[in-house]
Order: structure tokens, then C-alpha cells, then sequence
């Protein structure tokens, strides 16, 4: 029986290569032109005479509450002077930049034909690392100061967060960015919604970004997939003696959403596993969805949770 079987098994093996072969042959056609502004560049070679005019060119970037002092204090600073050369080291030209977002905007044109192209523009910010890509209608925006690899001297954050200062880490945030426009937000405030919300989030990743692995779209290592992998039978099995996927305590969302350092079972486990286990689960639920429904991305993208779940058939791998 086995070795009848094996055949077709084989044969929608290839199947399924051949089709989505095709669906990225079909992207890959697709003409997209990308220009990146360097305004990182501009705003550090600009003469002091000249800022009035640079914000009027990029209005959006200047607060016209703050006083000018305040930009041409940055400007001269030491310590953003070094963030700038830094940048520069790393990024003495966009092409990689450009390269990775036209592919990426391929795609999004693919799946969702009505998007514009955007106009993309780096510039050093603030260090804020919860806004490091920004993807607002028509414009992209990348803050290059949190993309200067994890060993970098400037950081002083947390190591869960440095993890994820790498350059392969633009376009899986730009894509975080992108889905908070697409993802329909749930009205239910259970653990499971916002399982199912990341998890499409990250199922978005899964289309729009195929050719990174799964780490880099949860911004986990390595390792902390192989974790995943390896416990997912044991944390589904805790999530449901413990009665939690409909629960709508608060906590719940620190211990298993939240980007943290672990995620908090309060066991001897919590110091091996990474933060955000529930959004990886939640990804593994949608993935299960996808694979036995025949669905659209829009159309998963405004389901309710609880369906998701109902119909995705899951179960975990042992």
C-alpha cells in the first residue's frame, strides 16, 4: 500500500513546486521601479542655510512645533556625527535596499493588485526600535540606525531585541507594518485572536517574503524555531489544560504575545523558550487553515479567529 501510494505522493510533490513556481514566475515578471531617497544623507550634508529648504522638501519629518535649533543641534552633535559615519559604513549605497524592496512590492502587487508604488526613504532616527520600518499607503520608511547588525557598539538593548538589527530584517518589518492596513482587528480580546492575528501576519510573510526562513519572519534564531518545533505538541497540550485560547485575561498577552526575552509558562521551560511562543502558534493555526481551505489572502486576512481555528484542522507535530 505504502509503495502504491509513494507515487502520488511524488507526483503532488511536484505538483505543488511546479504551481508555485509559476505564481513566482508570474511575480517576477512584473515591471516595479523603486527609488530610494537617502534622506539620512541629506539631512547630515545639509548646511544649517539650507534647512529651511529641506523642510520643505520632506515636511513630514520636521515637527513644526520643535525649534530649528533642535535639528541643527542634531546635525553638529558628536554622537549622531558617529551614528552617521556608522550608517555610512554600512550602507554607502541603496542598491541592496532597492533591490529587496522592489522584490517585495512585486509581490504585494501580486496578492494585493491594487497597491501603489511606494516611495522609499531612509533617514536615522531615534533609536526607536518599535518603529524601525514604517509602510504608510504610499511610502516606506527605514530607520538605518537599527539596522547596523547585532554585535553593533551603539546598542545597549536588550538581546531579544538586537537579535533582529540585522539588515535581513527590513523587509520582514516592513511587512509587519504593511499587514496592520490589511488585517482586519479582532473584536474579541481572547489569547486566541490575537494568536490568529499574528499568525496571519506571519502568514503574509510566508507570501510575500518566500525565500526568507522562518526565523527571519519571527525574528527568532535558528535555534529558537528548532524549540518551537520540537515543543509545539507540549505548549498546545498547556494551552488547553490550562484553558487559555478563549481566555480574555490581560496577562495572557505579556506572556505569550509581547516581544519578551521567554515566554512566561512559569516552569523550568520558560528560560529555553522565546518570547511570542502564542503568535508562532498562532501562525501554525493559519498555516493548517490555508492548507485545507481553498481561500483567498484578502479574504483570510478579515476572518474571525474562532473559525480560523474551527476549520484549520490543527494539530500539533509529535
Amino acid at each position: 500500500m505504502k509503495l502504491f501510494l509513494l507515487p502520488l505522493v511524488i507526483s503532488f510533490v511536484f505538483c505543488s513546486c511546479d504551481q508555485k513556481s509559476k505564481i513566482e514566475k508570474a511575480i517576477e515578471e512584473a515591471p516595479v521601479e523603486i527609488k530610494v531617497e537617502r534622506f539620512d544623507k541629506q539631512f547630515f550634508e545639509t548646511s544649517p542655510n539650507d534647512l529651511a529648504k529641506l523642510k520643505k522638501q520632506y515636511p513630514y519629518f520636521f515637527n513644526p512645533q520643535i525649534n530649528d535649533s533642535v535639528w541643527l543641534n542634531k546635525m553638529n552633535a558628536p554622537i549622531w556625527r558617529e551614528v552617521y559615519t556608522e550608517v555610512q559604513k554600512k550602507y554607502p549605497t541603496a542598491d541592496g535596499i532597492q533591490k529587496n524592496v522592489e522584490e517585495l512590492v512585486q509581490h504585494l502587487k501580486y496578492y494585493f493588485p491594487k497597491t501603489k508604488t511606494p516611495k522609499v526613504i531612509t533617514l536615522i532616527s531615534d533609536m526607536d526600535c518599535s518603529n524601525k520600518a514604517i509602510y504608510a499607503d504610499s511610502l516606506v520608511i527605514i530607520s538605518l540606525e537599527l539596522y547596523l547588525g547585532k554585535d553593533h557598539k551603539f546598542y545597549t538593548f536588550p538581546k531579544y531585541l538586537k537579535q533582529n538589527f540585522e539588515e535581513r530584517q527590513m523587509m520582514p518589518d516592513v511587512v509587519s507594518s504593511f499587514s496592520t492596513g490589511k488585517i482586519a482587528p479582532s473584536v474579541e480580546k481572547n489569547l486566541l485572536s490575537k494568536m490568529i492575528y499574528f499568525g496571519k501576519q506571519l502568514y503574509l510573510k510566508d507570501i510575500l517574503l518566500p525565500e526568507y526562513s522562518d526565523a527571519e519572519k519571527m525574528g527568532y534564531t535558528p535555534e529558537q524555531i528548532v524549540w518551537c518545533q520540537e515543543n509545539e505538541s507540549y505548549i498546545w497540550r498547556y494551552f488547553i489544560e490550562k484553558e487559555m485560547l478563549f481566555s480574555d485575561e490581560q496577562k495572557l498577552t505579556s506572556r505569550f504575545i509581547d516581544p519578551a526575552p521567554f515566554s512566561k509558562f512559569y516552569l523550568e521551560i520558560d528560560n529555553d523558550s522565546p518570547g511570542q511562543i502564542g503568535s508562532w502558534m498562532g501562525w501554525q493555526i493559519v498555516r493548517s487553515y490555508m492548507e485545507n481551505n481553498d481561500v483567498k489572502i484578502d479574504e483570510l486576512l478579515k476572518m474571525d479567529a474562532k473559525e480560523i481555528f474551527e476549520k484549520s484542522k490543527y494539530k500539533p507535530k509529535k
